[in-house]
């Protein structure tokens, strides 16, 4: 098919219904840039570019002449070449429906269940489950998860997603196990999802019996559960009715569910005011399942003296239901011209020759003329290869439409795997045999269906092949260990004939190399049954537990002789302990012929070091842990072994296993999603218009799931407008000699290049001012040096890449440690000194130090960093579109750097994709280095970050390292502490300063420390600088403080509870540790809710003694308080501002000076409005911020966007109130648009501006520790429950439950999930976030791929949300308190739970119950804390005796 010369194929496809026909297609093009740029269908966003975040998630459909099905899955657009669609149809958000037309029930769900906060990874969480109930219209509860192993985000912490999506599955209906579904009698009941009739089958089975896919009914999900307390009891609770997740009759189902009695409401003593504030419950409701709780109807009437609570965040029954057969149908063209699309095309670029193939006799032909040729698949890899890696492909063969490479069948001896069979197909194929064909033969089937569930997110396994992962030779390929160790066979063809060889040791022959010719294909797999004397285990361990690469795994197989426990033959394949896959031979032929006992296992533990040596520095790191868990990789493979000996042979001398080591052997327990949301309603004589208290969904929600909210990229493009890559620094400290920008300008489509020396005016931007190009020296890598403009964002980047800097290479400082022995101080030290703690310490019964490090965090907002500048054709006017938390600080740095004044900057913005403090002071450089770019060529420049672009440069949470000495009696009451916190600020100052200052002022939390000595550290070091994130230092400081406090409860032989209950702070008796006497201290409530509410300590018990059956399996519990102090210093910062106007129709139009980050700001800034203005919410619009409407904003940051925007908008809706008075007055019965219009044509101003400085005076001084340091305080009380896998230091969180004082909620739906939100990103910053960087200075954890915030599966199985009541705020608007960073140190409780769990460990190994636990507590800490016999064959290498792989900095 080469023949055809140069010419290109027309590509062939269909998007959302319609045909497209491109003559000229890119072949380097992806589909995604190819929908957002050529179809302009920019609901499809670009987050990450690289398949691991699932916001590109589109949804490919083809038809399969063979089988005759459609099949219809879910795709990563940012990795599919446009090509890979030929014949097929594409569906984008768009294409599902929309707020103009009507909404699909995938969109509705999510945004009604309040799962869309900022929205950018909404779209694809929409398509990734249309995709799912387009191919299974009735999943389960793990196939809805599964779904969604690609996806991520990071605002709402995905428990509003999984509830609103839970309606569409098998366990959605409210009857639970009443369901019609689970009828053991025959019943005709019509499916309301597809209009079919009920499964049959129902009347088959036994009682009790499952059927094929059927989950299990547990307890919670029966409509009705019993609950007791005291000697009470109550008949249940009325749970809601999930639309369309029943599959059989739902009239029964719901008329069932009417009959079934009302739960009593929840009430609470409002004359309670104890210290504690205990509560009184008629009935402590159970924790429900995560699709109920929404509808325990409460009654209608209020009691005197009570407050109502109620868990309605949203009404399920309202919801559209769902028909399947309403969905858009195949085009039929692509079903009849089959033949046509299923042809050889070829496309065709200057840069790129894309061959797809129609036999494997083409395929053979390409590759023999282009040896070097790339087969191509899912381009998951080479994908990842051409944009990460620089690797140019000049010919790709795209391998995926060829039948005989995908073909999947049995043959006598086990399953012969097509070569271009997706890894979705083959676990289908897998799941399928294991059901029918004999449990021994399946066995190495089984290992490999386990493994393909951790593998990748779904979007990848769709499309990524079984071929393509055993050619690709990574060293740490999930499958290929089970491939070695099942002795597959390989099927390798050319045009010189066909071959087969083993899977073994010797494929390999170097890093990603195999031993194939360069003109060979692989066109298939066999993978033999395993016979009744074979056993055979895959295992894998990784940073998370979804979608993650392997640390190390491994596949073994052992067959014994016959009727003999003696080893006849052994296979051990290791990944991540080498260069390659590698067997562990000395070790295979060193258990040959022993017999399988624990001599087996002490020979395997003394020559798998040999086989698997890592010396120190070794590429990968963690050499000591991957050590340690081949060991117990082993161990693990012993003991299952053994115990599939005991169940099924008679044979003798087999080793008991002792019961404490059943956990190793038996599978994890399983628990389902079960949560709880309560709330004080609104009281019952609230108008139905006043939105204030009430759960409203975000304003922005429904366009945000249809992709019509407007982000920045998806602004049309500007006429003329040009694209910027910035030249990044690649070294961390070095002086810059020359700059050749040669090869960058002769590249067709750039048209300039930008430096220092353009910048009209300062070069220094920031509010601390700093380089914002590169001058003569950088000290970091990711610093602008400059950029290039071009005409398309794909060239400006190739162009970047070609400029060439020479530098002179100075000393670099990289870590925090190094730092701090430097002395490589930013300013003089801050101290904080309180009494005399000489004195203190030397009376202390106890004096323990110690070391803790808070690790930095990356921010990891959906929307990276983006900015467009139009410069404005007179008077040096520019406008800047940015995705910022800070408008005027931007706007000042433009400014700046173009020497004008700051009125003829103007900057807007509608909404940002997340922000968390990242865009506070970094975005405003960025969009003044596009802004001096757009001055130059005098026309608009887009500057849109990469993912990784993003992370190298933007910064991220400052790591602090803390150096404690404490005192106490021995009762474990604090007696004094001496303390240094310091405190890594990267290159520039930026606001470290301040978070140093931040982590002295709060290092005392709930607690009283009567003498401190605390020295405070700003530490320059050449990284990126280090800027703001959610919490502002307390999370850190918070942390320090309490590994000392659980040093304590250890030293002194008391609960972590205990430890806590006896220092707590005691306002007004007791003062902080900055002099100040604390108002409205509800810590006391919180903590006994909280404890009441957890179970605390029925569940101490329960985890005691767990652990004491379990020696390799440890449960650990624990319970964490926080406060936060709202009030931004210095105080200038609190105000707001809001301009309010009404037009004539009685419409309303606010603007105000924060951003809307997915934080429901502005929707709270509407039901502020609607109270105000006596309105409802539908005349009511917020269309974006903009510094020409209200200038001098402050950041929206510290969690003050909601009292100081929202006082500024009701005091301009009251000045606008009282001018309506007069009109109201003189026609008391008219309407709003009546008394509007008489205003107006009264000539009256229906336009007003409001401003707000919070009430109080905010006076502290530091050094003196004198004046009000805060406004108000907001606290919060988690508790935790965690099981850790001693052996990997794998761990799941069981429970949280938290109860928080939010005052009186503007919004509770907003609060829960932001409270919700920020637990998991706290959980991520202590437990699974893991942040390093080269000794060079390169930042290696720079995307998904390699820095893994939480997903779906590592949220709480089990979460719940108490929001503490009769708490109104009189400090902050509508009585209510900030939400958004107080809650995030809360997750602190799951790290020490986990740490509670490792103690069990340690005690059980006879080692010190304190030790040294740094964040994030990963898999690595976590198993080499729990140190055995294994860990201690390994020892850690001297520090400085060798070069690391990575630092943690």
């Amino acid at each position: 098919m080469a023949e055809n010369g140069c010419k290109s194929d027309h590509l062939i496809f269909f998007c959302n219904g319609k045909k497209i026909e491109e003559k000229a297609v890119d072949p380097e093009m992806s589909l995604l840039t190819y929908l957002r740029t050529k179809l302009l269908l920019t609901g499809t966003k670009l987050a990450c570019g690289e398949g691991g975040c699932g916001a590109c998630t589109v949804m490919v459909s083809r038809y399969d002449q063979h089988t005759q099905k459609i099949s219809h899955i879910s795709v990563n657009a940012c990795l599919a070449p446009v090509c890979s669609v030929h014949g097929a149809a594409v569906t984008t958000v768009e294409g599902i429906g929309s707020t103009e037309t009507k909404l699909h029930p995938v969109q509705e769900r999510i945004a009604r269940a309040h799962g869309s906060q900022c929205g950018f990874c909404t779209p694809g969480m929409v398509m990734s489950m249309y995709a799912l109930l387009r191919e299974n219209g009735h999943p389960s509860m793990d196939e809805l998860l599964d779904a969604f192993q690609g996806n991520l985000c990071r605002c709402t912490g995905y428990r509003p997603i999984i509830e609103g999506y839970k309606t569409f599955t098998k366990m959605g209906c409210p009857q639970g196990q009443n369901c019609c579904q689970y009828r053991k009698e025959p019943k005709e009941a019509t499916n309301v999802l597809t209009s079919a009739p009920c499964d049959r089958r129902s009347h088959d089975r036994s009682p009790g019996q499952l059927l094929d896919g059927e989950i299990e009914p547990t307890e919670s999900d029966v409509g009705v559960n019993e609950a007791e307390e005291e000697g009470d009891s109550s008949t249940g609770q009325r749970v809601s009715h999930e639309r369309n997740g029943c599959q059989g009759n739902q009239e029964d189902c719901e008329r069932n569910l009417t009959e079934a009695p009302a739960a009593p409401k929840e009430v609470v003593d409002n004359n309670d005011d104890s210290q504690t504030g205990s509560v009184k419950h008629k009935l402590r409701p159970e924790p429900v399942n995560l699709h109920i709780g929404h509808d325990l109807n409460a009654n209608d009437m209020e009691e005197k003296g009570q407050c109502k609570m109620t868990t309605d965040l949203y009404r399920s029954q309202d919801f559209t239901q769902y028909d399947a057969s309403q969905e858009p149908i195949f085009p039929p063209e692509l079903m009849i011209n089959y033949q046509v699309f299923s042809r050889s095309v070829q496309f065709i670029s200057d840069r790129l020759r894309w061959y797809q193939p129609a036999s494997l006799g083409e395929l053979l032909d390409l590759k023999s003329q282009f040896p070097a040729a790339k087969i191509v698949v899912g381009n998951t890899e080479i994908g990842i290869e051409v944009k990460f890696k620089g690797c140019v492909y000049p010919v790709l063969i795209a391998a995926s439409h060829i039948s005989e490479l995908s073909q999947i069948r049995l043959t006598e001896g086990g399953a012969h795997i097509g070569a271009s069979a997706t890894l979705t197909a083959v676990n289908n194929f897998l799941k399928e045999c294991i059901v029918d064909l004999p449990e021994w033969q399946m066995r190495s089937f089984k290992a490999m269906v386990d493994m393909l569930h951790w593998f990748s997110g779904t979007q990848i396994r769709n499309v990524a092949c079984v071929g393509g992962n055993i050619m690709t030779g990574s060293p740490i390929s999930d499958l290929n260990p089970l491939f070695m160790a099942g002795e597959c066979i390989l099927h390798v063809a050319s045009m010189k004939g066909i071959r087969t060889l083993p899977m073994g040791e010797n494929f390999y022959a170097g890093y990603r190399k195999t031993v194939l010719e360069p003109d060979e294909v692989l066109t298939a797999i066999f993978v033999p049954f395993t016979s009744e004397r074979e056993h055979f285990y895959g295992f894998k361990q990784s940073p998370r537990k979804e979608d993650d690469i392997a640390i190390v795994n491994a596949g073994m197989k052992v067959c014994f002789r016959e009727n003999s426990i003696k080893v006849q033959d052994l296979r051990l394949a290791y990944g991540g302990m080498a260069k390659t896959t590698v067997m562990a031979t000395k070790t295979m032929e060193q258990l040959l012929h022993r017999e399988w006992n624990n001599d087996i296992l002490e020979v395997a533990c003394r020559y798998l070091p040999e086989d698997l040596p890592l010396f120190p520095g070794a590429p990968g790191g963690r050499e000591t842990y991957r050590q340690s868990l081949a060991l117990s990789f082993f161990f693990k493979f012993y003991l299952r072994v053994l115990q599939d000996l005991k169940n099924s042979n008679n044979l003798s001398n087999l080793p008991s296993i002792p019961l404490d080591h059943q956990s190793v052997i038996s599978k994890p327990e399983e628990h389902d999603f079960k949560s709880t949301q309560l709330f004080e309603e609104v009281p019952s004589s609230q108008p139905e218009f006043d939105l204030v208290g009430r759960p409203v969904m975000h304003t922005s929600a429904l366009q945000q799931t249809t992709g019509e909210a407007v982000y920045l990229d998806d602004i049309p493009r500007i006429e003329n407008e040009l694209h910027m890559a910035i030249v990044f620094s690649q070294e961390a400290h070095a002086k810059i000699l020359s700059i050749d920008f040669t090869d960058a300008l002769s590249v067709v489509g750039v048209v300039d290049v930008v430096t220092h020396k353009d910048v009209p005016g300062s070069n220094k931007v920031n509010f601390i001012p700093e380089d914002l190009y590169a001058v003569d020296r950088v000290t970091c890598m990711g610093q602008i040096v400059a950029a290039v403009v071009a005409q398309t964002k794909a060239i400006a980047q190739r162009a970047a890449k070609l400029v060439k800097l020479e530098y002179d290479t100075l000393e670099a400082t990289i870590t925090l440690e190094d730092a701090l022995a430097k002395g490589n101080f930013m300013g003089e030290p801050k101290y904080v000194i309180v009494g005399d703690v000489k004195t203190a310490l030397s009376q202390a019964d106890h004096v323990i130090t110690g070391d803790c490090k808070v690790g930095a965090q990356e921010h990891f907002y959906m929307e990276t960093q983006q900015a467009i500048a139009i410069p404005r054709k007179e008077d040096a006017e520019i406008e800047i579109v940015t995705s910022d938390q800070n408008p005027t600080l931007t706007q000042i740095s433009v400014a700046d750097a173009l020497g004008i004044k700051r009125h003829k900057v103007i900057c807007r913005c509608k909404r940002i994709g997340g922000g968390f403090g990242g865009k506070e002071t970094r975005a405003g450089i960025y969009a003044s280095a596009a802004a001096v770019a757009a001055k130059k060529v005098h026309r608009p420049v887009r500057l849109v970050m990469d993912r990784d672009e993003d992370m190298r440069s933007s910064g991220a949470r400052s790591s602090v390292l803390g150096r404690y000495k404490v005192g106490c009696t021995k009762e474990g009451r604090i007696l004094g502490l001496e303390l240094v916190l310091a405190i890594n600020a990267g290159n520039t100052v930026d606001l470290s300063d301040a978070v140093c200052m931040y982590t002295l002022m709060v290092l005392d939390n709930v607690y009283r420390i009567p003498n401190l000595h605390a020295t405070g550290y700003v530490c320059e070091t050449n990284l990126p600088s280090f800027t703001a994130m959610r919490g502002f230092g307390s999370p850190q400081s918070y942390l320090i403080t309490e590994s000392w406090l659980f040093d304590i409860a250890q030293t002194c032989g008391i609960s972590q509870r205990e430890v806590h209950e006896i220092n707590f702070l005691r306002p007004p008796h007791e003062l902080s540790i900055m002099n100040q006497c604390w108002e409205d201290w509800s810590i006391p409530r919180c903590w006994h809710m909280c404890l009441d509410r957890s179970d605390y300590d029925r569940r101490r018990e329960d985890v005691d003694r767990y652990n004491k059956e379990n020696r390799w399996r440890k449960r650990g519990l624990a319970i964490t308080p926080t406060k936060f102090g709202i009030g931004v210093h210095p105080k200038f910062i609190n105000q707001g501002g809001a301009l309010v106007h009404i037009y004539s129709d009685g419409s309303v139009l606010i603007s105000h000076g924060g951003v809307e980050m997915g934080q429901g700001l502005h929707t709270k800034m509407i039901q502020v409005a609607s109270r105000s203005l006596g309105v409802p919410q539908g005349l009511i619009y917020i269309s974006e911020t903009n510094t020409d409407k209200v200038p001098n904003t402050s950041a929206t940051a510290g969690s003050v966007g909601s009292d100081i925007n929202g006082a500024a908008v009701k005091n301009a809706c009251d000045k606008l109130m009282k001018r309506l008075n007069k009109y109201k007055a003189a026609n008391p019965t008219g309407s709003w648009e009546e008394w509007v219009s008489a205003a107006y044509f009264d000539r009256v101003s229906l336009s007003a501006l409001g401003s707000y400085e919070m009430i109080d005076d905010l006076d502290f001084d530091f050094a003196s520790r004198s004046g009000r340091q805060y406004f108000y305080l907001c606290f919060g009380v988690a508790v935790s429950e965690v099981e850790i896998d001693c052996l990997t230091g794998d761990h799941e969180l069981l429970r949280t439950d938290i109860v928080m004082d939010v005052g009186r909620s503007l919004n509770p739906a907003v609060d829960i999930g932001q409270i919700e939100g920020s637990f998991v990103q706290g959980y991520g910053m202590f437990v699974l976030e893991d942040y390093y960087h080269s000794t060079e200075g390169r930042l290696l954890t720079s995307g998904p791929g390699t820095y893994k915030i939480p997903g779906f599966r590592d949220i709480p199985k089990e979460f719940n949300v108490y929001l503490l009541d009769r708490a109104p705020n009189p400090k902050a608007i509508c009585s209510s308190k900030a939400v958004g960073e107080p809650p995030l140190f809360l997750a602190a409780s799951a790290f020490f739970a986990i740490k509670d769990a490792i103690i069990s460990a340690r005690v059980d190994a006879g080692l010190s119950r304190v030790f040294r636990l740094d964040t994030p507590a990963c898999s690595e800490w976590i198993r080499m804390a729990c140190e055995d016999q294994f860990t201690q064959q390994f020892k850690e290498p001297e520090e400085g005796s060798y070069k690391p792989f990575f630092v943690r900095t």
